[in-house]
Order: C-alpha cells, then sequence, then structure tokens
C-alpha cells in the first residue's frame, strides 16, 4: 500500500485565526506540512517567524516563515503547496473569493476552516460576543454582560481575540490582564490597549489574551481570582475560538447589508442564540429595518435585541464652535470602513463647528495609512500597531492645526503620546432599548446552567 503523502499547507491570515487554526488542527497532525503563514491587514507582522517553541518542535523544528500575502502565488509554487488555509477575518466575498481565485489559479485548493476543527472545549460555561464587522460594538456588548454578571454574583473572565504584534511571539503565549501596569508589562500596542484597558480600569474582571488558544482558556479557568464563566471577546467579526453556551452577536445598521455580505460576519449572525442590534439611535429606520429583516432571514430563531451607544463627553463645553480633530478607533476606520465613530458623533452633537482634515499634516506610516485606506475621510485613525507609528500618531496630532482633539477611542491616549492641544475624551457604553434585554438573556443562561453566584453586587 503506497504511503500518503503529507500534503503542504500555506496559512493566509493576519496573526490571530491563522495561528488558532494552526494550533488546533495543524501542530502536531503529520498529515499535513505548514509551509509558510503570509500575513495581511496588519502592518508590520510578515517577515516575522511564528517560533518553534509555539509551532512544535517534533514537526517545525526551524518554526515557520511569515510572508506578505503578496508573495502567494510564489510561495504555492515555489513549495508545491496543496492547500491554502483563508483564516482571517472582515472581509467582502468579493475579496476572500479573489484569493481563492489566486490560489486555485496556481494549482492549490482554497479552504475555509469551521468550528467543529478549531473550537476549544471549555470546563466552564463559555459566553461569546461576535459581530458581524469590525466596530460594531462588541466590546461595549461584552462590557455590559460583564457588569449584569458581576452585579449577579459571579466572577468573569474575559478572553480577547488575538492581537499578537509583539515581535517575539513566545512572550505573547499566555497573557493577562488585571490592571494598568499589566498593558506596560506586556508592551502593548494601541490597538491592543483599547481592547484591554475598559476591563481592568473598573476592576470588575480580569481578561486573557495571547496566541495559544488552548492553554489561554485552561490558565483562565484555574485564574487566581477565580473564574466562573468564561467571556469570549471576539475580534474583528470572527467566530468564536472556544465552543460556545451562549452566542451573542452585534450588528451594525450604520452598515446595512455588511451581515449577509462579510466573511465571516455572516456565519456569526447565522450561529448567533441572540443578536443585538446596535446604534439604533444613530441609524435611519430604513437602514434598521435592512439589518433586523436580513437577520430574521438567516437566523429566525434569533432572540434581538435593540441596543443604543450612550456616549459621555468629559469636557463638552470645548465643543461649541470650535475646530476639532476626531480621533477614532483605527481599525474601524480602517479595514472596518466606517465613516463615523463616537468622537464624531459627540463633536457634532456639542457643537463643533467644523472637523479639520488630518490628511495635509500626516507624517510616516500615517501618511501610508491614509494611501492605504484613501476613504477615511476627514478622521485620524488612532494607529499604533507599533512604537513608530505611536510617534507618527503624536507628530501628526502636534502638526494639525485645531482647538481641540476629541479622543473617540476607549483608552486614556493622552497617557501614552504627547498632544499640546486641549483633549476632549468621549466614552461610550451599550443601553438596551426596549425588551428583551441582555439581562433577561443572561437570567436564563445561568438558570438553564444552574449556576451558583459566590455572593451578589450592588
Amino acid at each position: 500500500m503506497p504511503q500518503k503523502k503529507v500534503r503542504n499547507v500555506i496559512i493566509i491570515g493576519a496573526a490571530g485565526r491563522d495561528f488558532h487554526n494552526f494550533n488546533t488542527f495543524f501542530r502536531h497532525n503529520k498529515n499535513y506540512n505548514v509551509v509558510a503563514f503570509t500575513a495581511e491587514q496588519i502592518p508590520g507582522i510578515d517577515d516575522r517567524i511564528y517560533p518553534k517553541e509555539l509551532a512544535g518542535e517534533d514537526l517545525y523544528p526551524k518554526g515557520i516563515q511569515i510572508y506578505p500575502e503578496s508573495m502567494l502565488t510564489e510561495l504555492i509554487k515555489k513549495y508545491d503547496v496543496d492547500d491554502c488555509v483563508f483564516a482571517y477575518s472582515d472581509k467582502p466575498y468579493s475579496y476572500v473569493m479573489k484569493i481563492s481565485a489566486i490560489v486555485n489559479a496556481a494549482g492549490a485548493n482554497f479552504w475555509l476552516m469551521g468550528p467543529k476543527d478549531t473550537m476549544v472545549a471549555s470546563k466552564k460555561p463559555v459566553i461569546a460576543v461576535g459581530a458581524t464587522r469590525t466596530g460594531c460594538g462588541k466590546s461595549q456588548t461584552s462590557r455590559r454582560i460583564i457588569e449584569y454578571l458581576v452585579g449577579m454574583g459571579f466572577r468573569v473572565v474575559a478572553v480577547r481575540h488575538p492581537m499578537p504584534y509583539d515581535p517575539d511571539l513566545n512572550k505573547q503565549k499566555v497573557q493577562r490582564f488585571a490592571e494598568v501596569a499589566d498593558l506596560k508589562k506586556h508592551n502593548c500596542t494601541i490597538e491592543e490597549m483599547e481592547e484591554y484597558e475598559p476591563h481592568v480600569v473598573t476592576k470588575r474582571n480580569v481578561i486573557y489574551a495571547g496566541v495559544d488558544y488552548e492553554a489561554i482558556l485552561r490558565e483562565a479557568e484555574k485564574d487566581p481570582d477565580g473564574c466562573d464563566i468564561v467571556l469570549w471577546d471576539g475580534g474583528n467579526n470572527d467566530f468564536p475560538f472556544y465552543k460556545p453556551d451562549l452566542t451573542i452577536g452585534v450588528a451594525d445598521p450604520l452598515r446595512p447589508g455588511a451581515e449577509v455580505s462579510y466573511y465571516p460576519g455572516e456565519v456569526v449572525a447565522r450561529m448567533a442564540d441572540v443578536i443585538v442590534i446596535n446604534k439604533i439611535d444613530s441609524a435611519s429606520l430604513e437602514n434598521i429595518n435592512i439589518v433586523r429583516n436580513n437577520l430574521r432571514e438567516i437566523n429566525p430563531n434569533a432572540k434581538q435585541i435593540d441596543a443604543a451607544s450612550i456616549l459621555t463627553v468629559d469636557k463638552p463645553e470645548l465643543l461649541k464652535g470650535k475646530r476639532v480633530l476626531v480621533v477614532e478607533d483605527g481599525p474601524t476606520l480602517t479595514h472596518g470602513e466606517m465613516k463615523i465613530g463616537a468622537g464624531t458623533v459627540a463633536a457634532q452633537k456639542y457643537g463643533a463647528c467644523e472637523l479639520v482634515d488630518p490628511r495635509p499634516y500626516t507624517v510616516g506610516e500615517l501618511t501610508t495609512t491614509f494611501e492605504r485606506y484613501p476613504n477615511i475621510g476627514t478622521l485620524l485613525p488612532a494607529m499604533g500597531y507599533g512604537e513608530q507609528q505611536m510617534k507618527d500618531l503624536e507628530k501628526t496630532i502636534a502638526n494639525t492645526p485645531c482647538d481641540a482633539v476629541v479622543i473617540g477611542t476607549p483608552i486614556d491616549l493622552p497617557r501614552f503620546i504627547k498632544i499640546k492641544q486641549p483633549v476632549v475624551k468621549v466614552g461610550y457604553e451599550l443601553q438596551e432599548i426596549g425588551t428583551p434585554t441582555l439581562k433577561d438573556v443572561l437570567d436564563e443562561f445561568v438558570a438553564k446552567h444552574n449556576l451558583k453566584p459566590r455572593r451578589r453586587r450592588k
């Protein structure tokens, strides 16, 4: 009987789902040989090596090289590749199938992996939060869920979708964030801090992240502060890495139709037990109904919850009649393709007379960002995937003539970069409108799993 051929594989990714798919399915699978990762979407993550310590030294003693996605055709031919796994998120179907065409034309199979081969089971009940696009409001939904559960007396440990941007991936195998000092300890980028900081500043829960999500889950389950429930705080519009007992999706009526035209956002919408239609306070009734009807058509059994993003503004008096520079969450403006964020809404609500266009004043990598995403418009994305981007962000803000800088990101940006202009900080939290509410859903979840609270908090 002839020996079965080992299949050569490239995993096409963006330093997140790609590593997870490898770890859960390929790492110790002798039927496959992963010859390369490719990287896109996130700047500065190609030209690295997925280290042997994470890859498994038995099959990958030299680790696995990461290349730019632009080299995909060349790599398929060079390594006689059989299968290419597409493993990143928040892409329109036309883009996904374009990559499929490139892969097929080069002679390889195109592969989208699903939950059965990639989800890790937990010993604790898991609530997963995902979305149909980047910037829908997953994180504020997660915080709202945690607020309810902690108030009921449960210890919740959050686990965030990966953002391993440090050059040394071994240092990011398992990360635990329990206080603000941990952000510095783990050399976090702005993008990482935007997700982790809101969890730890309240002292209500810890959050884990990193690279090896089975190892992360095992540490989270035995967290020293206790763990009753694991909350998966998804990234982009990806489906969960952990097998959920309750799946909550978030949809955005400011981008109607995206819930049925982006990968894998439609997967999230179809698998959700509950779908939160967020931002109904700022979307048109027509667009809200488009989203609502699309969701009912593809997932008629999901409960729909209406919600608004409620803004808080620390110094509204600095906005009226002023020329302001609005800094919004970076990924939401770039591959999330949003034209408006919390900072913009606050500036308009409190009477700013002009949103200053930052494009004439950008430097370095911020200039490159606008070249790559020309439709951002008169907003400044808080790009901070590395030290140089943070320096370029600082200089761009300093160069821009304005009366005030409106910070629409979830972190205290002036703590990390110097801003000479007056700063207005904008926060946003989820508020359900009408019924059902998230608390109704969580009460059912607690009863179903017979969970007993440690103590109740007011």
